[in-house]
Order: structure tokens, then sequence, then C-alpha cells
């Protein structure tokens, strides 16, 4: 069990946020240091692999491209935003930053070896938050020596194209701190809703029980993999059937939302589906391992099942 960092006795007031760090650097994490750059705050992209950043910076680079060719943006702001990201292997090259925010794997104990590294480098003032889609923010903040300066920052995937952010206060969140991550949310173009902090929040308390649903319409036979999908587009006008966007998550983050559901809520009617356990054990992940519900190793999907 980690146990807090020691607490700082330097109490100086949240300054205004200049400089943002994030912490993992995959489709989450590349996301928000996108709309943060394209803001204009300088932002600090870390993970501890030199190869994902890489990979990460390009992901970046042509989706600010893809901006400009839609003409969301300009090529100017395109190059601006570019310029202000910058990228660091080891948690120390974030001891800059006004907000950090982690967007690191869905597993409470990574999350919470995090924060408790993070503690030791970050000035006293600074702000952390977590993009967790799930795990008590409340329970997040007490691993860390400031509480009071923790908050859910919740952006919804693909970040870039998505317009909701949750933000989520723990037990000790302060109004200070909620007022900041409030601006700064409204300064990335971004919608806020308010949730408390129950498990899930808002949209994945309603969504993963549908995506799990719709496992469990494919696990008893009522229909198949394609039948699933249009049913849902088709009939309730749904832009992507529950099914490809439960591969568009990641089999494995939905089947740990449902499990924080579950445990968190203790109702047997979020119990994850036998299927996407089934599929996470075998390493069929959706489109990050190139198989889920559907097979995305040819040239278009095709249904598993």
């Amino acid at each position: 069990m980690n146990m807090p960092c020691a607490v700082r006795r330097d109490d100086a007031m949240t300054g205004k946020i200049k400089t943002i760090g994030v912490i993992g650097s995959g489709q989450m994490g590349n996301g928000v240091a996108h709309v943060a750059a394209l803001a204009g705050y300088d932002v600090i992209l870390n993970d501890v692999s030199s190869d994902r950043l890489k990979s990460a910076m390009a992901t970046i680079n042509g989706n600010l491209t893809r901006q400009v060719s839609k003409k969301i943006i300009t090529e100017e702001a395109h190059q601006k935003a570019l310029k202000k990201i910058t990228s660091s292997e080891s948690l120390e090259g974030l001891g800059s930053c006004d907000l950090v925010i982690e967007s690191a794997t869905e597993k409470e104990e990574v999350k919470r070896k995090i924060f408790h590294d993070l503690c030791a480098i970050l000035k006293p003032e600074a702000i952390i938050g977590s993009n967790t889609s799930s795990i008590s923010i409340t329970r997040l903040a007490a691993s860390t020596d400031r509480p009071e300066k923790f908050i859910g920052i919740h952006f919804m995937n693909p970040v870039p194209v998505m317009e909701l952010v949750e933000l989520i206060r723990g037990i000790a969140t302060d109004d200070a701190t909620f007022e900041a991550a409030r601006e700064f949310v409204t300064k990335v173009g971004k919608q806020i809703a308010v949730s408390e902090d129950f498990p899930a929040f808002i949209v994945n308390r309603i969504l993963l029980p549908m995506i799990n649903e719709a496992i469990y319409t494919l696990y008893e036979g009522v229909g198949n993999v394609e039948a699933i999908d249009a049913a849902m587009k088709l009939g309730a006008h749904h832009p992507m059937g529950p099914l490809e966007l439960a591969d568009f998550i990641g089999l494995d983050t939905c089947l740990s939302i449902m499990q924080v559901l579950h445990e968190g809520l203790a109702d047997s009617k979020y119990r994850p589906c036998p299927l996407l356990v089934k599929y996470v054990e075998a390493g069929w992940l959706g489109r990050k391992s190139l198989r889920g519900f559907y097979d995305y190793r040819g040239d278009k999907p095709v249904p598993t099942r």
C-alpha cells in the first residue's frame, strides 16, 4: 500500500495556470496535450517510452493537420501549437507545471503510484487532475499531499472532437481548485458537466452499462455483431454501434469501468458480461490490438462473431 507523500508546509495560493503537464501519451493523453497547446498553454507531455512520445507527437501533428484541412484552425495555429509541446520521459520534467493531468491506464494502483511519486516533484501550489473515467477522486486524492488541490478532469474520446469534460470534486477539493479547473476547461473550448464523486461519474455510468448489455445480447445469441450495431445506429440514430464503440474505447477499459461500477455500487445489473471478460483475457482489446468485436487486420473491419 502506498503511503501519502509528506505534507508540505508551503501553503501558497494557486497561481494562474500557464504550464500543463500530461502524464501518459496514449489516445487520451495526446488529445489533452493537443487541445491545451492549441489554447495557448505550454505543455509537457510525459511518458516512460521515447517511442510512445514520438508516436504521440506524430498523432498530434496529424490531428492538427486534419483540423487545418477542415478549416477548423489555421496553419499558423497548427505550427504554434506544436511549438508549445515538449516531451519528458521522467516525472521530474513536470516540476514547473501549474496543473498536471494524469491520463495513465485505468488501474487504481498504477495511478496511486504515479501520484505518490509526483508529489515530491511538484511545487506546493500545483494542482493535480486525473482523467480517470470511473475511479473515486476522493480515494486517488488520498495518495497525495494535496487532496484539496486534486480534482477529476475527465475528457471524452477523441479529445479534440468531443465537446464535454466532466469535473469531479473529491471530498477535500477546495473552491479555488475547482474554479481553476473550470477556467482551464473553458479555455480549451469544452463544455462542463459537474459530477458527484460516484463510480463512473455521469457519462460512463450511463454509457458502459448500455455497452455491457449489448455484449450480453451478443453473448446470449439474440443478435450477431452486425445486427446489434446496425440496430442501434439505424434504430436509435447512434453514430456508432455499441460493439464498435467498445472496440474504439478499448475492451480492457470497458471491463475496468464495469468492475468499478459492480464493486462500487454492489448491484448485479453492473456485472461485466463473461464474453467481455473472455475477450480481454484473450488480448482482444479492440482497435488498439487489431481485434475485438471486429477484426481490424484487413482492409476493412470484419465481425469476429
